[in-house]
């Protein structure tokens, strides 16, 4: 399974951004698919992910949503109200098998995107 984010850049506070990842492999809808984050220093972090429902970090809930339409093998990641903090480097990953219990580890997740920066100035 191939990733390729897109979609990141610079935002002012409160701005917007929505994060693409498509997906190559016949078997996209029955994925869990998830997006994490990463700042230099610190372990990638869980965002969200979606399968039959949704999950979302406690952060994020009410700014962020995550999507996926099957037929474009393709999540996204609408990012609503940034802020500083939401700086970061996401990943998309593809979650095969994989119980809800552990989506928040990211060593869990089978495959990744290259990442895309979004940086969003104060």
């Amino acid at each position: 399974v191939q990733l390729q984010a897109s979609g990141g850049g610079l935002v002012q506070t409160g701005g917007s951004l929505r994060l693409s990842c498509a997906a190559s492999g016949r078997f996209f809808s029955s994925y869990v698919m998830g997006w994490f984050r990463q700042v230099p220093g610190k372990e990638r972090e869980f965002v969200a992910s979606i399968s039959r429902s949704t999950v979302y970090r406690d952060s994020v809930k009410g700014r962020f949503t995550i999507t996926r339409d099957n037929a474009k093998n393709t999540v996204y990641l609408q990012m609503n109200s940034l802020k500083p903090e939401d700086t970061a480097v996401y990943y998309c990953a593809v979650g095969m098998g994989l119980y809800s219990d552990y989506y928040s580890d990211y060593r869990r997740w089978n495959y990744w995107g290259q990442g895309t920066q979004v940086t969003v100035s104060s």
